[in-house]
C-alpha cells in the first residue's frame, strides 16, 4: 500500500483509506448503510491494517454515534499504536433536537469534537473535517472554530466536506489572511459516472494544493456492474438506497467500456473503477467501506492494477463530463469551425 501527502501538509495517508460508515447501525437509513457490530467491525479493521491501510474514516452521525464508538473500541481492542493510524471523522450534522445541536457554529462544532472524542476513546482526532456547509453560519466563525479546536491540541488537521467550490475557496482565504489553521483536505463523492468536481473544484484543489478524499468511488455499487444488463443486485445497496444519484444514460456505455477494460486485465470492474481514481493526480485517498474481509481485499487489490493510456482514454471518453460555459469559450478546440 502506498502512502500519500494530504494535499500541501506533511501528513502522509495511504492510498486506500477504510470507511466504518457500515458500522452500528440498527434501522432506517443506516441500517441499510451496515449492521456491522463489534466482532465484526474488530476483523475488517485488522484487515484493514494488515492490508497496509493506516487512515480510518468516520462521522458523529453515523449510526447516530456507534460508528464512531465501535470503530475506538476496533483499535483500542487490536492494540494499534496510535502513532501509527490517522483517525479522521466529522461533524455538522444534527446530533439531538434543537437549533444549536447541529450546523458549522462555533457551539456545535467544538461540542460535537469533543464529543467524537470521547466515543472514539481517543486525546486527538489527526483530521477533523465540517461535514457539509451551513449557510447560517459565517465562514469566518467555522474556520476560526476549527483553529480553536487545533490549538487546544484536540485536533492536527482540518478539512471540509461536500462543499462548493467558492466555499472552500473563501475558507482558504479566510484562513490564510488570519493566520488561522489551513484547509488542509476535501472529502467529496467523486467517479467515473459522477465526475462534476471536474468543473470548478478539481482546479481549485490543485492549485490551492488541498488533498481530495474520496467517498463513494464505487457509487453504490454501481460500478461494480451488477446493476446493469438485468444482473442480480439482490440485496445490493441501490436496490434499498438510491445513493448517490446517477444518470443511467450516460451510465451504460460507461459499463460497457469498464466491462472491457476489465475483461483486458482479467480484474473485476470494481478494481478498475478504483484503479482509475487513483490515477488522478488530484486525489489523495480513496475511501473503501466493506461489510465483509473479501470485499475488503478485493478493493486493496485496486492498488496493483497499472492502466495504461489506452485504458485511461477509453475511460474517460465515455465518461467525460460536456462542456458548459465557460469551459468550451476557453478551449479553443471546442469552437465552431469557420470554413
Amino acid at each position: 500500500m502506498k502512502m500519500r501527502k494530504l494535499g500541501g501538509s506533511g501528513l502522509f495517508v495511504s492510498e486506500l483509506s477504510f470507511g466504518a460508515m457500515t458500522f452500528g447501525g440498527t434501522d432506517g437509513l443506516w441500517g441499510q448503510v451496515g449492521r456491522l457490530g463489534q466482532d465484526d467491525a474488530n476483523t475488517l479493521v485488522q484487515a484493514a491494517l494488515e492490508a497496509g491501510i493506516n487512515t480510518f474514516d468516520t462521522a458523529d452521525v453515523y449510526a447516530n454515534g456507534r460508528s464512531e464508538e465501535i470503530l475506538g473500541r476496533a483499535l483500542a481492542t487490536i492494540g494499534v499504536s496510535r502513532d501509527d493510524v490517522v483517525i479522521a471523522t466529522k461533524g455538522f450534522s444534527a446530533m439531538g433536537e434543537g437549533p444549536n445541536r447541529r450546523g458549522a457554529s462555533r457551539r456545535h462544532l467544538i461540542s460535537a469534537c469533543r464529543a467524537s472524542l470521547q466515543r472514539l476513546g481517543l486525546d486527538h482526532i489527526d483530521l477533523y473535517q465540517v461535514h457539509g456547509f451551513d449557510a447560517f453560519t459565517p465562514i469566518e466563525e467555522t474556520v476560526e472554530a476549527l483553529d480553536t479546536l487545533v490549538r487546544a491540541g484536540d485536533v492536527r488537521y482540518v478539512g471540509l466536506s461536500n462543499w462548493a467550490a467558492w466555499q472552500i475557496m473563501k475558507a482558504i482565504g479566510i484562513s490564510q489572511a488570519r493566520g488561522l489553521a489551513p484547509v488542509t483536505s476535501l472529502q467529496a463523492y467523486y467517479t467515473l459516472v459522477g465526475r462534476d468536481l471536474e468543473r470548478e473544484i478539481v482546479p481549485m484543489l490543485t492549485a490551492e494544493r488541498v488533498g481530495l478524499m474520496v467517498w463513494s468511488p464505487l457509487a453504490g455499487g454501481y460500478l461494480t456492474g451488477k446493476y446493469a444488463n438485468g444482473g442480480d443486485a439482490t440485496g445490493g445497496r441501490q436496490t434499498q438506497l438510491d445513493f448517490p444519484p446517477i444518470d443511467r444514460r450516460r451510465g451504460k456505455p460507461l459499463i460497457e467500456t469498464l466491462t472491457g477494460v476489465a475483461a483486458k486485465h482479467e480484474r473485476p470492474q470494481a478494481q478498475i473503477a478504483i484503479a482509475w481514481l487513483l490515477h488522478q493526480p488530484v486525489v489523495s485517498t480513496v475511501i473503501v467501506g466493506a461489510k465483509r474481509v473479501e470485499q475488503l481485499q478485493d478493493n486493496v487489490r485496486s492498488t496493483e492494477v497499472k492502466l495504461d493510456a489506452e485504458d485511461l482514454a477509453a475511460l474517460d471518453k465515455v465518461s467525460r463530463l460536456p462542456s458548459e460555459y465557460p469551459g468550451w469559450l476557453l478551449n479553443p478546440s471546442e469552437w465552431p469551425s469557420q470554413g
